[in-house]
């Protein structure tokens, strides 16, 4: 495997232009990790019914993928230093691979503890490409224009969040009439063809990968066990950042999490009429099917998002579009919470669209300013995506509450509509952040 070697200067002041081979290959992994990611909110409405779960526990899927991040973050940036970004990502790719294919013996038990195995290494793979791709994508050119690179290959993560429901709710979502006569492995079976398929594209992209000739960032990297003088802990705008990131994906990912099963509910999104299916439970797990092609849409919005975002970050500073969109992200979850009918379902669906600029701003203001700790500050920012395990959690676990005590415990009744303001404080932090916790060192300590 052969690199080429930009020095510090031609990093700070080459042109984006001259790494696009490079940024064209990086951002294929932003889509593949995109597209397992949202497949997530498609597997939580599919093993409440394989396996009988409540809201809380079912969340446990993303409790499971999302805390490899906070394990592994660190680790993957000490691999970072020891392999190099392109090494790294090489075997991130692999460790994703392997989790694909843990399905297959997950699924034929079929065994609810095995399939969360399988998410796990599957998301330590997952954490090992953002902790490199990430920072990569950042300093790959002009730093001024960092935060619109990272919201171009995100807007490509953001399409395979947007593909990825729709074509795994065909596959696995099954009707519930199939339901009904289907026992638990048969139904557990109906992930095999998926996460087989893409076990297989993600050893073929390691090997592409790795046989790339990808730039080498001597600026943002640094050997084990070289001596650094600078701290991480000494840039407040990435400790700030990691709490950032911790509630903007939480918040993120329990509305991807919810959007099923909140769409599903007859006052929400009105899916399948009483009259045509009298029974409420079997209702509601049609309408799941139904509500499932949704998730696609609110994905969608954070692909569209970014597009319209990556062009925009070239035209105005990263800070004030960040506040915007937090506010117009509170707002929408709150209307959401306190309405019905299609102004609830559309106002919740429209949060990606504000969702979209949000991890790369935050990202590429957290690493701001750290030079060759970049690598470093990108793993405490990725370890902060274990926000994506808590948050959909205490949404489940406070939706499950009000369910049993004014539902009968129904999955099906309107704890989950309530629950779903715990987003929108999780914005407000994000506003906080982009006035003030984002400023760098230079603007924070600066002489008045």
């Amino acid at each position: 495997m052969t690199s080429v070697t930009v020095n510090s200067a031609t990093a700070k002041n080459g042109v984006a232009g001259s790494y696009g081979g490079a940024m064209a290959i990086v951002t294929t992994l932003f889509f593949m990790w995109g597209s397992l990611t949202s497949l997530n909110d498609v597997l939580i409405p599919h093993f409440q019914h394989v396996f009988h779960l409540k809201l809380a526990v079912s969340m446990l899927v993303q409790t499971a993928f999302f805390s490899a991040y906070f394990v592994f973050s660190i680790p993957s940036a000490k691999v970072i230093d020891w392999m190099g970004y392109q090494k790294a990502m090489v075997a991130g790719l692999l460790t994703m691979g392997a989790g694909a294919f843990l399905f297959v013996p997950a699924a034929r038990i079929p065994s609810f503890g095995l399939f969360l195995t399988a998410l796990i290494v599957l998301a330590a793979g997952i954490t090992i490409l953002q902790v490199a791709a990430n920072p990569y994508v950042t300093v790959l050119g002009k730093p001024e224009t960092a935060s619109s690179r990272l919201n171009l290959t995100q807007a490509f993560n953001s399409l395979g969040t947007t593909i990825a429901p729709w074509i795994g709710g065909l596959f696995i979502l099954k009707s519930a009439a199939a339901a009904v006569t289907e026992d638990p492995a048969q139904q557990a079976a109906s992930v095999i063809k998926p996460y087989v398929g893409l076990g297989i594209v993600l050893a073929l992209l390691a090997v592409v990968i790795g046989s790339f000739k990808l730039p080498k960032i001597t600026s943002a990297a640094h050997s084990l066990g070289e001596k650094v003088s600078d701290s991480i802990w000494k840039h407040p705008n990435l400790s700030f950042g990691a709490i950032a990131i911790f509630l903007y994906v939480g918040g993120e990912v329990a509305i991807g999490s919810s959007i099923a099963n909140y769409l599903a509910l007859d006052n929400i999104g009105h899916l399948v009429s009483s009259s045509s299916m009298p029974d409420s439970a079997l209702r509601y797990q049609e309408a799941l099917r139904a509500a499932a092609k949704y998730i696609s849409l609110y994905w969608g919005g954070a692909m569209i998002g970014r597009f319209i975002g990556s062009a925009v970050l070239q035209k105005i500073k990263t800070r004030p579009v960040l506040s915007f969109c937090a506010v117009m992200a509170a707002l929408l979850v709150t209307v959401s919470v306190l309405s019905n009918g299609l102004v609830a379902m559309w106002s919740i669906l429209f949060v990606g669209l504000f969702n979209s600029i949000m991890f790369p701003s935050i990202f590429t203001l957290g690493v701001a300013e750290l030079g060759p700790l970049t690598g470093d500050g990108s793993g405490v920012l990725i370890m902060a995506i274990v926000g994506g395990a808590a948050i959909p959690w205490a949404v489940g676990k406070i939706g499950d509450l009000i369910n049993a005590k004014s539902y009968g415990g129904a999955i099906w009744g309107q704890g989950l509509h309530y629950a779903l303001i715990v987003p929108a404080i999780c914005y407000l932090y994000i506003l906080f952040f982009a006035l003030s916790g984002s400023k760098p060192n230079s603007e924070r300590y600066a002489k008045t």
